[in-house]
């Protein structure tokens, strides 16, 4: 990684983190109550890119005939190491609900969407967006929805993910109380997001 790339990822996650502050600091919430809801926006904006990048090599393989025309299922995205989204779980399609729509009440039926079609993630998700504000949730997903953000590939979302873990631990502890990531949710965007050289101590768990 470059020293530019280096600074515009630092200049990514600081703003990413002003933003995910605000949703703190309008809610009243501790850092542990609002870091699930946060955790689970950064794995749909890195879901749904993994999703339209498997998409595009899969329509691509169909028009140079290297691979047959017909529907597609979940085993076609998984050997491209991503997941076969339900549409209600693409981050294009809560950015674009009816107005009025609720916004938290869409995120958590896009999170029980994936666990439905994905057994390994079931109980693994956050769903506690319903005590959100919708427009609290609305600037938090348009912040993740940066042409940085909907390009970034898996070594900036781990860059990303590890970074949030720091600030929540250090708000946590500001907080007066002790924070803990649950381990299902770290295992799982650990497996997910595909940092470069993972390492087991990479991102820690208590």
């Amino acid at each position: 990684m470059t020293a530019n790339a280096f600074h515009n990822i630092a200049q990514i996650e600081t703003s990413l983190w002003e933003a995910a502050d605000q949703l703190r600091a309008n809610s009243n919430l501790t850092a542990t109550e609002y870091s699930m809801p946060v955790l689970g926006v950064i794995f749909l904006r890195h879901a749904t890119n993994r999703y339209q990048t498997a998409l595009q090599a899969i329509e691509a393989a169909q028009a140079a005939g290297t691979m047959p025309k017909r529907p597609l299922v979940k085993g076609d995205f998984i050997k491209r190491r991503a997941l076969m989204l339900p549409e209600a779980a693409r981050y294009n399609t809560l950015l674009n609900l009816p107005s009025g729509a609720s916004l938290g009440g869409a995120l958590v039926a896009a999170m029980n969407a994936i666990e439905a079609d994905f057994a390994p993630l079931q109980g693994s998700l956050p769903k506690d967006y319903d005590r959100f504000d919708n427009k609290l949730l609305e600037n938090l997903l348009r912040c993740f929805d940066s042409e940085a953000l909907r390009n970034a590939t898996g070594d900036v979302f781990g860059r990303i993910y590890e970074y949030f873990l720091m600030k929540f631990a250090m708000q946590g502890a500001q907080d007066n109380g002790e924070f803990f990531t649950p381990p299902s949710l770290v295992q799982t965007l650990v497996n997910f997001i595909e940092l470069p050289d993972a390492h087991p101590g990479n991102v820690c768990a208590k």
